[in-house]
């Protein structure tokens, strides 16, 4: 992994753009498993993620569960999602968990000052979060509110959901219908403490987590995995500060929060759709910044923990646009294309090929809001680029990490570079081998060679995601205009598997 990370990084190894090859090793010398909470999703209260997302009106014509729209379960059931953070986000760090349970005609209403301004009825409440959970087949990863909370506030929640005893709050949990405990493992303190979360410094958040902690218990078969508030992108600082002043043995994990704006700037972020090559490149070129964030976070890490007991938590991460235009600005609505799904893939293999370090992410977010898996219309769905790369990933999940030497061509464009090609490699349970290779070059295909150490295999099957354009769509007149396709460029050369990865492509192989 080490010699993968150094090639990437420093770029010695590449071949020149006009080569249009690329050579790969894998190794079976890994003791590393990539966890499945990689491919985590992200839940907010925010635009039409839950209300009209997940949660839609009596009247609407479509299968649900209660209020729960039973298409999207099922949809996001077939890429085996491993867990579901919720309720945010900022709007996490304003919400009052007591306000969104019991009967739903009583709860108080309140505005969502973060997202918007409209109103938030706490109709979708933990109740209601949890047994989406249940139909999901997931597990709930519930961020708390310390920004505007109490340590009490959390506290009793917790206790609300995994204590199995004597208690007002279970008692109270049994009267709004559950019996047995929900037992809740994942538990965010806080979100974005530095900035919509309370504005802290990283000494005074590491204070408060130690406090909040404190009084987050651990009940009878709910010992909890407690995820500080991390960095945002490249603030080396509040990491060192987070494990010199908290460290190994109060957390189960450290967040990471690192979005990718096409133009790189806050104040106009560039289009969904509709754009050129120029704002192609520059998305790739920014996105690609997650290899140095996740690598520099993971060394300061490495000098408090060189056990690896903390997870590095990326749990907002994903491509970040400008709304569509006439939508809500509040509501982060945005298209997805091609170029999301190239975004998706390269950030999946950067996960998987940091697994040592990185043990969970939440892509944002699932429905409606920013790089979403799915997209709504009143009763209409469609499943976007970025959907089928999670399913043509989920073969990653909980298998044998390959470590992999990478070289590879550029691509380039009005004079910079960039690499061409990331990959990430697996092994399951039944000794198959998935290869999961990107190609981001939006013209040339790339012939790769691909030795294979102390790996037995035969035949060789894939799947690629491409289309003509990295600016193309699916909408809902044409849902299925990006698919995933059988893919037959891949085949047995002597010892060696020699791929013909198209330009701008996805492609996901199994060698068995």
């Amino acid at each position: 992994m080490k010699k993968y990370v150094l090639l990437l990084l420093a770029g010695m190894s590449y071949n020149s753009f006009a080569q249009k090859t690329a050579s790969i090793t894998v190794s079976n010398n890994s003791k590393d498993t990539i966890s499945r909470h990689i491919y985590g999703q992200f839940a907010e209260h925010l635009g039409h993620g839950i209300y009209g997302g997940f949660w839609v009106d009596k009247s609407l014509p479509v299968q649900k569960q209660d209020r729960i729209r039973l298409d999207i379960v099922n949809a996001l059931k077939k890429i085996k999602i491993p867990n579901l953070r919720w309720p945010g986000g900022c709007f996490a760090d304003e919400y009052h968990w007591r306000d969104g349970i019991g009967l739903r005609a009583q709860r108080p209403k309140m505005i969502n000052t973060n997202w918007g301004g409209v109103v938030e009825d706490n109709s979708f409440g933990t109740h209601e979060f949890l047994e989406l959970c249940k139909l999901l087949d997931t597990e709930p990863y519930i961020s708390a509110n310390v920004g505007s909370g109490t340590v009490e506030e959390m506290s009793k929640w917790v206790e609300y959901l995994n204590f199995d005893g004597l208690s007002p709050l279970t008692t109270l949990r049994k009267q709004n219908g559950h019996p047995e405990s929900y037992k809740v493992k994942f538990w965010g303190v806080g979100n974005e403490s530095w900035g919509c979360g309370g504005s802290m410094t990283a000494e005074h958040y590491a204070d408060e987590y130690r406090r909040y902690a404190t009084y987050s218990r651990d009940y009878p078969n709910a010992r909890l995995r407690k995820i500080a508030c991390g960095a945002s992108d490249g603030d080396y600082n509040w990491t060192e500060t987070m494990m010199k002043n908290v460290g190994p043995g109060r957390m189960w994990g450290l967040s990471l929060h690192s979005y990718t704006l096409p133009t790189g700037k806050w104040g106009d972020k560039g289009p969904a759709t509709g754009f050129g090559e120029k704002e192609y490149f520059n998305t790739i070129n920014n996105t690609l910044r997650m290899e140095e964030f996740v690598t520099k976070h993971s060394a300061i890490m490495d000098k408090y923990d060189p056990k690896k007991r903390v997870a590095l938590v990326v749990d907002e991460w994903g491509v970040w646009t400008n709304v569509e235009p006439g939508t809500n600005p509040g509501f982060l609505y945005q298209q997805n294309s091609l170029r999301d799904a190239l975004v998706a893939g390269t950030n999946l293999n950067i996960f998987n090929n940091h697994c040592d370090r990185v043990k969970m992410a939440n892509l944002a977010q699932a429905v409606n809001v920013l790089q979403s898996l799915i997209l709504t219309d009143k009763e209409k769905m469609l499943l976007t680029p970025t959907y089928y790369i999670f399913d043509m990933y989920k073969v990653h999940q909980d298998a044998k990490y390959l470590p992999i030497q990478l070289n590879t061509p550029d691509y380039e464009f009005d004079g910079k570079k960039l690499p061409a090609v990331n990959v990430s490699a697996s092994q399951d349970k039944a000794g198959k081998i998935h290869i999961t290779l990107v190609n981001l070059d939006a013209h040339n295909t790339i012939e790769v060679s691909t030795e294979l150490k102390d790996i037995m295999w035969k035949n060789v099957s894939g799947q690629v995601l491409t289309s003509g354009s990295t600016a193309d769509i699916n909408t809902f007149a044409k849902p299925l205009n990006i698919v995933p396709k059988q893919f037959n460029a891949a085949k047995r050369n002597g010892d060696k598997l020699v791929v013909s990865l198209p330009a701008k492509s996805v492609v996901a192989l199994e060698l068995f």
